[in-house]
């Protein structure tokens, strides 16, 4: 009975210590590797998919990045095109890609919930993969694109955003920080972590700006001088750099003493599409193919590099 009772001794003290450094989901043994699942959230069911990584284990917090689709679509097929789940990709990571409600995120004239209430869903997903879920709260990110990039921009520029470590839309279409509502942006930390990825030739969501399908969109220059001055980005360490004949350009800020806080990858010839070095959905749906860079295994990389403070 002695032993019996120095063993339950030790597990608990084992889980509590678990518990300690990640979320009320660890230790739970009923993890499903993928599997969909639904919450009401603001009065309405919403859903996501979850992806669980090869290796999870109920003992170990475990990064999340949650994936936002773009418009007219759904959570898997984000994971599709973007291929994310792959373990080249995120072998150490919870994937979760949540759906809109219409197939939308808040933001866009035609979007049918307000950007309140799709916050509010990413607060309270972000509480139920907590408690199913071994999850490292200090490494939550965020990506998706087009409304979703813009959507994952507008994360950043709230109260939510305080949950997430860094962000890296792509192709996004800013809605809800154009010239006349971008003072709105009220990240919750300086310097706040944030890559972008868009094609020079996106017929979308213009580099240059203006009316989009959704309403007025800044320029991406324009966009990103914001978050350089949110960023508390130093001028002087702005860095330029050009590959593959000029095709592609990578920009980099050091940010409150930070190195790469601030990123951005421009692709010239690449229209509104998921940057892949290998053939995906988005490309072909706006005729084109390979582009020179693996937006996935960058987006990834940028996250590796940051933990909420």
């Amino acid at each position: 009975m002695k032993f019996a009772g120095f063993t339950a001794v030790v597990a608990a003290t084992a889980a509590s210590v678990v518990a300690a450094d990640g979320s009320a989901g660890c230790g739970k043994t009923d993890a499903i590797p993928d599997i969909y699942r639904g919450l009401t959230s603001s009065g309405r069911l919403r859903t996501y998919s979850i992806h669980l990584p090869s290796n999870y284990s109920e003992s170990s917090p475990y990064p999340v990045v949650l994936g936002f689709h773009g418009s007219s679509s759904v959570g898997l097929f984000f994971e599709a095109d973007t291929k994310m789940s792959e373990d080249r990709f995120s072998a150490n990571k919870i994937m979760v890609y949540p759906d809109g409600v219409g197939g939308a995120w808040a933001g866009a004239n035609y979007s049918e919930v307000s950007v309140d209430e799709d916050l509010q869903f990413v607060s309270d997903l972000l509480d139920d993969v907590r408690g199913a879920y071994c999850v490292d709260d200090s490494r939550i990110y965020a990506t998706g694109m087009s409304i979703g990039g813009g959507f994952v921009n507008t994360i950043a520029c709230s109260a939510v955003g305080d949950n997430f470590a860094a962000f890296a839309p792509a192709s996004g279409s800013y809605y809800t920080d154009d010239d006349a509502a971008h003072g709105n942006c009220a990240p919750a930390r300086n310097p706040l972590p944030l890559l972008e990825v868009h094609g020079g030739s996106d017929e979308s969501v213009k580099y240059d700006g203006g009316d989009g399908e959704g309403g007025e969109e800044p320029s991406i220059e324009t966009w990103l001088g914001w978050w350089a001055q949110r960023n508390g980005c130093d001028d002087s360490t702005k860095s330029v750099e050009d590959s593959f004949d000029g095709d592609v350009h990578h920009t980099g800020w050091s940010c409150g003493g930070t190195d790469g806080v601030l990123q951005h990858w421009k692709v010239d010839d690449m229209g509104h599409c998921w940057a892949s070095t290998e053939i995906n959905f988005s490309q072909i749906s706006v005729g084109e193919g390979p582009t020179h860079i693996q937006a996935s295994q960058i987006i990834m990389d940028f996250f590796d590099k940051f933990t909420k403070p």
